[in-house]
């Protein structure tokens, strides 16, 4: 049993004043692990104090001074590169080689931003102004349980670059992972205050967060429906705000697309950390002319999908995280079958033999209508929806019939065309012929996906505002 009783306040590891906690369980078994305890309100009020005042000193710390900091940072983290995916695999319940991949993305945060920011310029001009791209202030950053370390430090890095200082809640299901990031925090010398760390529930912490005048700006990563919470409350006080929220992403086979290879990337692109990921590409729409071949391709490809064993490198799918996750994705799947889609693989519940975790089969639907719950909405687990085309403008106004726009893929026998698709397609990230990955490119989305980008100078600019120096050049007569 693991017990993790303590949060990181002002550059030391404290007990928290709340007394909740709450049972750590191991998905891929329902065994209870431990126990985190939560902070509350007053913790929440003592670490926004501990970074208003750090923020006095740190907002005026020099380029280098900052990335130095990162670079121990990615030091830090990286000696504890082994524990840190461990601790995802146990806690989260990530195959080994995708918790690999989600720790490394994290590790190699601090460097890709290091880079940017020494590579940034923080004072321009503007016609004859003085522009200086200053720090806003104190951030407060929420991060989610589906890849917790990974969101710590893509909102970490970046506001560190900008000088600002930080509030976070992780996810309270993600206290290991938390706790190896807090050590690596205070391993590396982070000035006392520039970061802070509590656990806690979102209706306590996070909105202590949203509503205290001394945060200056809001970094969210989670659902649609609590960032519209967020951003709502965030208004009262003209708060700046990042969100990177829900997706319903379209994977678009164009008719001239070599369909052996591109059914098995739109299964990964689908069944993206087992379908647990806002990105997925959930919607796979592919021309009427082919779709029978597709089926039969879509359901080889899904025998061949490996689930289960979370230390076997083939496996790709994992448990869901949780019981109320796991009885969310079970109810879209039956709503999907009272909806009239065809079962083209999976279907209700549990893979046999792998009843005593959160796990689901990995489930494909057919004669799947855009109007439907199931390409409408995002289940967050291992399903897809297919739906036809008869022309490329169809297609594309499929793929753009979604409240959200997070990120897309195209796949096309021709770059050209692939290229023509993907500049139509309204999504914040277009992967075209593969499963593409860029840190310094921007990450967010159109419409209900969000507001605001992460990653590159992109990120860093969130926590920037400009401030406009005019006759700075002038002599006082």
């Amino acid at each position: 049993m693991h017990v993790f009783d303590k949060i990181y306040i002002n550059g030391q590891f404290v007990k928290p004043i709340g007394l909740e906690e709450l049972e750590l369980i191991n998905p891929a078994n329902k065994q209870v692990t431990g126990k985190v305890v939560l902070g509350n309100v007053e913790d929440t009020q003592l670490a926004i104090a501990a970074a208003k005042s750090a923020f006095k000193h740190f907002s005026k710390t020099t380029v280098q001074e900052r990335a130095d900091m990162l670079l121990r940072l990615h030091q830090s983290l990286l000696s504890r590169f082994d524990r840190l995916t461990e601790a995802t695999v146990e806690e989260y319940g990530a195959p080994v080689s995708v918790a690999r991949m989600l720790t490394q993305i994290a590790v190699d945060a601090f460097l890709h931003t290091k880079e940017d920011l020494e590579s940034y310029s923080f004072t321009r001009t503007a016609g004859k102004a003085k522009v200086r791209m200053e720090p806003i202030g104190v951030v407060g950053a929420i991060t989610p349980w589906n890849a917790n370390a990974t969101h710590l430090a893509n909102k970490i890095a970046p506001a560190l670059a900008a000088g600002c200082t930080l509030v976070v809640k992780p996810s309270e299901l993600s206290a290991a992972q938390t706790q190896l990031f807090a050590e690596a925090i205070h391993e590396a010398g982070i000035p006392a205050g520039v970061i802070n760390i509590v656990n806690g529930k979102g209706e306590v912490v996070g909105e202590e967060l949203t509503r205290h005048p001394d945060v200056g700006v809001m970094a969210f990563t989670g659902s649609t429906q609590v960032g519209k919470r967020i951003a709502a409350g965030a208004a009262a006080q003209l708060k700046r705000i990042t969100l990177e929220l829900g997706g319903k992403s379209p994977t678009v086979i164009l008719d001239d697309a070599d369909l052996s290879k591109a059914i098995p990337l739109a299964v990964r692109a689908g069944y993206i950390n087992s379908g647990q990921a806002c990105l997925a590409g959930t919607r796979v729409i592919v021309p009427a002319s082919r779709l029978q071949e597709v089926k039969q391709l879509m359901a080889s490809a899904i025998e061949a999908v490996q689930v289960g064993d979370l230390w076997d490198e083939a496996t790709l799918i994992g448990p869901m995280a949780s019981q109320k996750q796991y009885d969310t994705v079970q109810r879209y799947i039956r709503q999907a079958l009272e909806d009239g889609a065809e079962l083209v693989a999976g279907g209700p519940g549990s893979p046999e033999g792998l009843h005593t975790g959160y796990f689901v089969k990995p489930t494909v639907f057919a004669s799947v209508t855009n109007d439907m719950t199931i390409a409408r909405e995002e289940v967050f687990g291992p399903v897809l929806a297919i739906l036809t085309y008869q022309t490329e403008e169809e297609a594309i106004e499929i793929a753009n019939d979604t409240p959200y726009g997070l990120q897309a893929f195209v796949f096309s026998g021709s770059t050209e065309r692939g290229n023509r698709v993907a500049e139509q397609i309204v999504a914040g990230r277009i992967s075209v012929n593969g499963l593409h990955d860029e840190p310094k490119a921007p990450f967010g989305g159109f419409k209900q996906s969000g507001i605001g980008r992460e990653h590159g100078t992109y990120g860093i600019e969130e926590y920037l505002e400009p401030k406009a120096i005019l006759g700075h050049y002038a002599v006082l007569a």
